[in-house]
């Protein structure tokens, strides 16, 4: 053999072997030809404001600067703080960037709040641990309004809200229904109650159980469909299940035999996880593993299987989500956790979950916001792309993905038989690839280290502008050919030409 053959040969195995990870995991995609798999609801990406946080009061203090403090978090789970103001031009404008949007005002606190029809909120009767004030809720209504937010609630259920008899009363939820009313605007959806499932630490009154929450339903649908007749009945916003479920709590299966038909959407919360003040303490190596991304689907697999038994053909929307319950993890605040936020969109929106209520807007380390500053975090900026770029028509994005690469795909929101693509690389070595046919349009996320409270967009740096405005988020043109995504990075790419059948109409 020739000398120069050899040199050939050999170059042409180390470019072999070099190339092996890349281009072996390199998928070719037809935009145009992806079907139309479902819709989503045009609110589908939403939020919570917690009622304590109208209301003031104690919710999940947020973790301090220092690590040395990490020994107080189980023993101070709690800090007080004032009510939030809704009236903030920041916080108005970061939210208006999400709407339409559904604004959940509820939480565990909600289910012994009681609702003062006065403008200044009076001591805590009997029955109740906090107070809701006219002038509060009068607020919740016009941030509502100026954002192009509908509100969804639940009443409260604690003793003050029972008869002698001790069955739920709907004097209290008359008086919040009708002042909500009297200023022009509705209720646009309502649960019963908050995480029924646990009622026994959830406000509800000793000895709490299926049999007396479907007795309680009953009561609460009849006065709904006579005093509201457009809102629409959810429920029952149960956490907790599982495949093989513990003695502990009430069962989804039990509330819903208990409490019969009358759903019109079947909720549910999930949380991958409890945080650190809660006494679970995961290690962040796992947060962008298969198995970690993977508990979104088991907890809807489990929610899925009881709708198709007591409801079926219900929509399901998830009212209460986010990484970690009790305030998140010490990473929800960071790029590390926009993997898990984004990834399960996608995951739900493809399983035609039609509403996904992230916890929270601007509370604790879970918020999409800093709530003293509200400055966006990584997962805000995360949520605006998503909200820009991908609409509510999902198509198959194919099932032949790479190890380690999460692909969705969707009718882009403005652009006629445009597709949009998000492409999520969750190996912390490896790249990956796609071949486009047609020319793209870029939006990469990343951030070093992961574990950082700054996001790059396309290598710079994504903050609020000199005069406190959301940057331009200005994609990079790519040509037909080969897109290599970074580990540990998010893509979306829009592609303009698809000239998809299925997006033709939905623009």
């Amino acid at each position: 053999m020739r000398p120069r053959t050899t040199r050939a040969i050999c170059v042409a195995l180390l470019v072999a072997i070099a190339c092996r990870p890349v281009c072996a995991s390199e998928l070719s995609f037809s935009p145009a030809n992806m079907k139309a798999i479902g819709t989503i609801d045009v609110r589908f990406q939403s939020y919570n404001v917690e009622m304590v946080e109208v209301t003031g009061g104690r919710f999940w203090k947020p973790y301090p600067r220092s690590l040395r403090a990490n020994v107080q978090i189980s023993r101070d789970r709690y800090s007080y703080r004032p009510p939030i103001d809704l009236a903030n031009m920041r916080l108005r404008m970061l939210a208006v960037a999400l709407g339409p949007a559904y604004m959940r005002v509820s939480g565990t606190w909600a289910n012994a709040t009681f609702f003062a029809d006065t403008d200044n909120a009076p001591a805590a009767p009997a029955g109740f641990n906090s107070v809701l004030s006219r002038a509060q809720w009068r607020g919740v209504v016009d941030f509502a309004r100026a954002v192009d937010a509908q509100i969804v609630t639940s009443f409260a259920i604690s003793a003050g809200s029972r008869n002698a008899d001790g069955r739920w009363t709907s004097g209290q939820a008359q008086q919040l229904l009708s002042f909500t009313q009297s200023l022009g605007s509705r209720i646009a959806a309502a649960e019963f109650m908050n995480e029924p499932t646990l009622a026994a630490t959830n406000g509800a009154p000793p000895g709490y159980d299926a049999k007396a929450y479907g007795r309680d339903f009953a009561i609460f649908h009849s006065w709904m469909r006579q005093h509201a007749p457009d809102t629409l009945i959810v429920g029952p916003g149960s956490v907790g299940d599982s495949s093989s479920p513990s003695a502990d709590g009430i069962r989804t299966r039990d509330l819903l035999e208990a409490s019969g038909r009358g759903l019109d959407r079947l909720s549910y919360h999930h949380y991958n996880t409890l945080s650190p003040r809660c006494g679970v303490h995961d290690d962040p190596a796992q947060a962008l593993s298969a198995d970690w991304l993977a508990r979104t689907d088991r907890a809807l697999s489990v929610y899925r299987g009881l709708r198709d038994e007591f409801a079926p053909g219900t929509p399901i929307w998830l009212t209460e989500t986010a990484d970690a319950a009790c305030g998140g993890n010490r990473w929800d605040a960071t790029f590390l956790d926009t993997f898990r936020y984004l990834d399960q969109l996608g995951r739900l929106a493809m399983a035609g979950v039609q509403v996904v209520m992230h916890n929270t807007l601007a509370a604790s380390d879970y918020g999409l916001l800093d709530e003293t500053t509200f400055r966006p975090r990584p997962n805000y900026w995360g949520a605006l792309l998503w909200h820009r770029l991908m609409g509510t028509t999902v198509l198959d994005a194919g099932a032949g993905s790479a190890p380690d690469l999460h692909l969705y795909a969707h009718c882009h929101p403005r652009t006629k038989g445009a597709v949009s693509i998000l492409a999520i690389n969750t190996s912390r070595s490896e790249s990956r690839s796609l071949k486009m046919p047609i020319a793209s349009e870029r939006y990469t996320l990343d951030a070093r280290p992961l574990q950082s409270p700054t996001v790059w967009l396309n290598g710079r740096t994504l903050e609020l502008d000199a005069n406190h405005r959301l940057p331009l988020l200005e994609a990079r043109s790519m040509p037909a050919g080969t897109i290599t995504l970074a580990p540990k990075t998010i893509t979306f790419l829009v592609i303009p030409d698809a000239a998809n059948p299925a997006c033709r109409l939905h623009a």
